[in-house]
């Protein structure tokens, strides 16, 4: 019998549950498309990690905290937030990249369709649990945002990447543009095809999938795209999961959409083919926008939990690892 190569056994192995350990990160890493940018306020993505995830400031003083994982590779230590903002309020100042290539993400400075800065969300707007454990995500309100326009290592030009995001499903609103992902690094509308990021909501004017939305959609600038149209994409369908994994990917002449139930089962291949005419070749510039369009328009609202951001386009083997990595936090409401 041939021998499997290391990677794929890896990657396998994380499906069934046997590398319980893994981070999001890791099973990237395992698939030869490494995160180039990883951010979340609820958990570590890697197994390792140890660092901060996110900071707070309150507002009584304006001092700052770092919130770091209880343990490496593990939840967010919510409680040194609440004893930090115990008394006071806290809004979350940066969101830390965990892959050590420093894409933090800070507040969004005024673009082409807003004046800036935009607004921080309240660290205490979207508590949930993982594993039974509390944690916070980022609820993004119309007229907040976060941004890095000097990213390292993510896609640039034609340049392939994945991302995935796991997001609230039932906090959406229809303006523009609730994304994470690839985007402008002057903050200014460049033209099409100059971004490629996840978009989730009810944004209409362009491509749509089916139902009355909320979607999963690929803001690619100019256009959200539920296929290689502008149109109703069949196979995309309305999203009415509590915890959504949503997914963009691209390389040279091809995007996926994928999604799914981030607490439950697997994920649906929403679209894989062309991109819209006048999108190929991509132009993307690299910067990471969260809550916002790539010109700053912050009419959005959303709530953000974890998301990365890969060199190389993933194969859907590795999603589904990552996937099962998702369910297994057990993310739920909390009390």
């Amino acid at each position: 019998m041939p021998t499997m190569p290391s990677f794929r056994l890896t990657v396998s192995l994380v499906a069934m549950g046997s590398l319980v350990k893994a981070g999001p990160c890791d099973i990237y890493a395992s698939g030869d498309t490494p995160c180039v940018a990883g951010h979340s306020t609820t958990r570590a993505l890697y197994d390792a990690y140890s660092g901060p995830l996110y900071q707070v400031s309150r507002a009584s003083d304006g001092t700052t905290a770092n919130i770091s994982p209880v343990s490496a590779g593990s939840v967010a230590d919510a409680a040194a937030q609440d004893s930090f903002c115990d008394g006071t309020t806290c809004s979350i100042t940066i969101i830390y990249d965990q892959t050590g290539n420093t894409n933090h993400l800070t507040q969004a400075p005024a673009g082409g369709a807003a004046g800036g800065p935009d607004n921080l969300a309240d660290a205490t707007g979207a508590p949930v649990t993982l594993n039974g454990q509390k944690a916070y995500g980022v609820q993004i309100q119309p007229g907040m945002g976060y941004r890095c326009d000097t990213a390292v290592g993510t896609a640039t030009g034609d340049g392939a990447e994945g991302m995935y995001a796991v997001l609230d499903g039932t906090d959406y609103n229809g303006a523009c543009c609730f994304d994470y992902g690839n985007a402008e690094t002057n903050n200014d509308d460049n033209g099409d095809a100059h971004m490629e990021a996840i978009y989730f909501g009810l944004g209409t004017g362009y491509g749509t999938g089916t139902g009355s939305g909320p979607w999963i959609l690929a803001d690619l600038e100019n256009g959200l795209s539920a296929g290689d149209n502008f149109d109703v994409t069949s196979t995309n369908p309305s999203i009415d999961f509590r915890f959504v994994t949503a997914i963009v990917k691209g390389q040279p002449n091809e995007f996926s959409l994928r999604g799914g139930d981030a607490t439950s089962g697997s994920l649906g291949t929403y679209w894989n083919g062309d991109y819209p005419t006048g999108y190929s070749p991509m132009k993307k510039e690299g910067a990471i926008i969260l809550g916002i369009g790539g010109d700053n328009s912050n009419g959005a609202q959303g709530t953000f939990y974890e998301g990365v951001m890969t060199s190389g386009f993933p194969s859907d083997d590795t999603e589904n690892s990552v996937q099962a990595n998702i369910v297994a936090a057990k993310y739920a409401t909390s009390s």
